[in-house]
């Protein structure tokens, strides 16, 4: 490791400060049945870290806001996602609420979601979700009413027909993986411990109408790491990888287990079950993670494969269905779960370099690439539909574009239907928005 650090650097490095404007620019046509908010999450350090052991995934999380209505960008918010060092560095009262875990001490910077009518700031590894108001104004930790045994994820899965909400949550100082169903009411309905002694890393989960999936793989805590400064310290083992599916409504000793090619998933695209009963799940898969590079997702190139898994037993299928590397992949959340044709994600080349933006029609085999200039990135894709009763892929992308010439950032929208037209509309946003993780669009009213 040298000194300089590339999660510190160009459109990595954090901003400074919070921003609040009235109506912005737009440049083309905002479509009129895009009413809400896009809300985006990432790490934003708050104090001077050391570049030699920083990890991107560590730091305060800063959540930014764009406000869509009646065809207007009414605003932009950026906030700090308040935790133990922001409020020390900048003398903000303590954060009121439950504390499980500070891994990493960095709080909640890696998602952001709308549930039961509350924002909230999520992040994995033992911490709390964090409560954040309209104005993205940090409330308090939660542990939804008291409801929440320990800490919680960053991808928990809403079920589009019952509106609950699945996660599998981890923590070093368990000896386990927790499944975790938070029902409408915003209170955990029921939670399953499954062993694993091994202590892993699962960034994601999937979910079908009848499974939950779990995503076994080898990436392991790994204290030895600690003594030298290692931020996040987990790494990569010779051990096998492998998926659990896990009965919805079922107990620990019901998992059926399935080994896969050794390899890291942080998010899958979607999973379903097919027509013969079997779970299908569409992965961006790495080859390998924190082997060599403790600093950041830096292991090879990514593809996009499927797995196919018979809960009866035999070897699971494993297809590669594209080879552009990508991350960051979204379909329509509609049919999460469900059997679905299209998904979208950030192009992404090797040194972990973003780009444009890919469409993938999983049933003709295609994929689409949408990429303006060498020198413009595109953040995490999100799709929303024309309206609540529209076709799969009827609808919108809005997302964040970085333009590394200006050092600057704008919202767009592109239609789904025709990315290669380019965005319909343009908001600029007053300063850039660093390459955070995720983020999701809240419908106007929700």
């Amino acid at each position: 490791m040298t000194d300089s650090n590339p999660y510190l650097e160009g459109n990595f490095a954090p901003v400074e400060g919070e921003i609040t404007t009235g109506e912005l620019p737009v440049t083309g046509t905002l479509p009129e049945v895009l009413e809400g908010q896009l809300l985006r999450i990432g790490p934003n350090p708050a104090n001077n870290p050391d570049p030699k052991h920083h990890h991107w995934f560590v730091g305060t999380g800063m959540v930014h806001g764009v406000r869509i209505e009646d065809g207007k960008a009414m605003g932009y918010r950026r906030r700090y996602v308040r935790d133990e060092a922001s409020c020390q560095v900048f003398g903000w009262p303590p954060v009121p609420g439950p504390r499980h875990s500070e891994m990493g001490g960095g709080g909640a910077n890696t998602n952001i979601i709308r549930h039961a009518g509350r924002n909230y700031a999520i992040v994995e590894a033992g911490g709390n979700p964090v409560e954040l108001d309209d104005d993205l104004e940090t409330v308090a930790t939660s542990d939804f009413f008291g409801t929440l045994p320990g800490g919680f994820t960053a991808h928990p899965k809403k079920d589009p027909v019952t509106g609950e909400l699945f996660a599998l949550a981890y923590y070093f100082g368990w000896e386990h993986v927790q499944m975790v169903v938070v029902g409408t009411d915003g209170r955990v309905r029921r939670t399953v411990d499954v062993p694993a002694p091994h202590k892993p890393m699962i960034h994601d989960c999937s979910i079908t109408e009848n499974w939950f999936a779990i995503f076994d793989l080898p990436v392991d805590f790994d204290p030895s790491l600690i003594e030298h400064g290692v931020q996040l310290p987990y790494s990569w083992q010779d051990r096998p990888a492998r998926v659990g599916l896990l009965p919805r409504e079922g107990n620990a000793e019901d998992v059926v287990w399935a080994e896969v090619d050794p390899c890291w998933i942080f998010h899958p695209l979607n999973a379903y079950e097919d027509a013969s009963g079997r779970v299908v799940i569409d992965v961006v898969r790495h080859p390998k993670m924190f082997a060599t590079d403790f600093r950041g997702p830096n292991e090879g190139a990514t593809t996009l494969d499927r797995w196919t898994i018979d809960p009866s037993g035999g070897p699971v299928k494993e297809e590669r269905l594209d080879d552009h590397g990508e991350e960051f992949p979204r379909h329509d959340e509609r049919l999460v779960g469900r059997p679905y044709r299209y998904g979208y994600a950030a192009r992404l080349s090797e040194g972990f370099k973003i780009g444009g933006l890919l469409k993938h029609d999983l049933e003709k085999g295609t994929t689409d690439l949408y990429d303006d200039s060498p020198e413009t990135s595109y953040l995490e894709p999100v799709f929303v539909p024309r309206d609540d009763d529209a076709d799969e892929d009827d609808g919108w992308i809005v997302t964040i574009r970085y333009d590394h010439r200006e050092n600057a950032s704008e919202f767009v929208v592109l239609h789904a239907q025709d990315l290669g037209a380019g965005p319909v509309a343009r908001v600029a946003l007053p300063e850039r928005v660093p390459f955070g993780f995720h983020g999701n669009w809240v419908p106007k009213g929700e």
